[in-house]
């Protein structure tokens, strides 16, 4: 399903270009610097025009891209809106709201020896930028990061993921139809595409995904010396408190667990759930599970599918002695199916806790205390989110001193993805660099420092010869 291409020319983004001529790679990026160097990615207009072409495409290809996540993930039309699409189109439009606010130069205080002078700092482009984009919400991952590159004024290389094949054939259909052909490419392909665009010079490389193909993208930008901004993962965990509304935050997990069937890098890996409350969130748990997808889920509207059988055999075959199944554990291979699981007695080194899920499996750990699960946690890599449900301040203040993580909610799941002021990003392990809102203008942004002075006045105190008197004004003014 992968778009066929030859090589092309500088400035002929568009066109078709023989897959295995790997020779295209380079003119790509090449004709993206060359449009960069022109100068007509940094105007206003053109950032502006840019941003509402992102919009258009969103509105003009709604059906389309709702079918395509369909075919890749199995998602269900609202999961496919509220996840993806609007979420970009909610950031979007932000951009468009406060650009011109980001761009414009901001003024910094000039110390009194160096006066007369003007200091400021000056915004500008980082020049061309390469996002690599996971399968898991594979529109959203290309385009919101692309949405920053744009509002920023550089041109930008997309690359989808092979594993969400339809999305990624749609990406580079309607992209070049709708934003500058000049200034963003999008190229198919899997391993041996990925690797020779690796290979080539960027003034940043943005990549979503995991630890393992992370650490190779660092890799191959420290040649070039290329900054890079890794979203990665992590075991998210979830505290359940003895003091909370067991039924809400049993209800509120979840949502988010089985939401896109668990691929979600901030969905709740493992629960610590306080031993007095255990057994009724567990099953509250089950009872709201089967409330949201029925007895059947399979047969649900509702719920998704893992995205191939490599991933749904890697998930299986964690289950067992990873603990008691309390709900689910069935399967079916041909369909994609995995029915959404339930652990209780969990080994705390048990297969399912080793790596991140990324998957519809909810390991529950008892804990006897707040206390000893933030010990757990921080005893393990610092994750990309945290959540705790807690009505007692002292313990959420516990918790949020006592543990480290790229994002924390307090008594609801992955509602702080959508507050466009709030960075998103890891620490550690679980990424470096953030996005989202204005973050995202600034991560494909360079920060210039300018300090601008007449000629008009020209004391003589800094330059030689370097008399007594001379050294003493200097050593009190400065």
């Amino acid at each position: 399903m992968h778009a066929q291409l030859r090589p092309v020319e500088a400035g002929e983004l568009s066109a078709p270009i023989a897959r295995r001529d790997l020779g295209y790679v380079a003119a790509r990026v090449s004709a993206l610097r060359a449009t960069f160097e022109s100068g007509r990615t940094r105007p206003y207009a053109w950032r502006m025009d840019q941003l509402a072409a992102v919009l258009r495409m969103l509105e003009a290809e709604q059906a389309a891209i709702t079918e395509a996540l369909r075919q890749d993930l199995g998602k269900p039309a609202l999961e496919a809106w509220a996840s993806e699409i609007n979420e970009v189109v909610a950031s979007t439009k932000y951009a468009r709201k406060h650009l011109k606010k980001w761009m414009r130069p901001e003024r910094v205080a000039t110390p009194l020896p160096l006066q007369p002078g003007k200091s400021f700092v000056q915004r500008e482009p980082l020049g061309v930028v390469l996002v690599i984009a996971p399968w898991n919400y594979p529109l959203l991952l290309s385009l919101s990061p692309l949405v920053g590159a744009l509002a920023a004024g550089n041109t930008a290389l997309l690359k989808p993921s092979e594993v969400a094949p339809a999305t990624s054939a749609l990406l580079a259909r309607i992209v070049p139809q709708y934003l500058d052909r000049d200034a963003v490419a999008v190229l198919e392909g899997g391993v041996e595409e990925t690797t020779e665009i690796l290979a080539q010079r960027f003034d940043h490389v943005f990549y979503t995904g995991n630890g393992a193909v992370g650490r190779i993208v660092m890799e191959a930008a420290a040649k070039h010396l290329t900054p890079v901004t890794l979203e990665l993962g992590g075991k998210s965990p979830c505290i359940v408190d003895e003091q909370t509304d067991v039924a809400v935050a049993a209800r509120r997990i979840a949502w988010a667990k089985f939401w896109n069937c668990g691929q979600t890098c901030v969905a709740p890996d493992y629960l610590l759930v306080h031993e007095r409350v255990h057994d009724r969130f567990v099953a509250q748990l089950v009872e709201t599970v089967r409330a949201f997808f029925g007895q059947r889920p399979e047969e649900s509207r509702d719920y998704g599918r893992i995205v191939n059988q490599r991933h749904l055999r890697r998930l299986v075959a964690l289950l067992p002695k990873s603990g008691d199944v309390a709900l689910g554990g069935q399967f079916d291979e041909g369909d994609r199916y995995l029915s959404p699981t339930v652990l209780t007695s969990v080994p705390a080194d048990a297969p399912v806790m080793a790596d991140e899920i990324f998957g519809p499996i909810l390991p529950v750990l008892k804990v006897a205390s707040v206390d000893e699960a933030v010990r757990f946690v921080s005893a393990r890599p610092k994750p990309l989110a945290l959540y705790l449900f807690s009505q007692r301040a002292a313990h959420q203040q516990k918790v949020l001193e006592g543990t480290s993580s790229g994002g924390m909610l307090i008594n609801h799941t992955l509602l702080h993805l959508a507050v466009q002021g709030l960075p998103f990003g890891g620490v550690g392990p679980s990424g470096m660099g953030a996005y989202h809102g204005r973050y995202s203008f600034d991560t494909f942004t360079h920060r210039r420092a300018v300090l601008k002075k007449p000629t008009s006045i020209d004391p003589s105190l800094l330059y030689p010869p370097y008399t007594d008197a001379k050294e003493g004004w200097l050593r009190r003014l400065m």
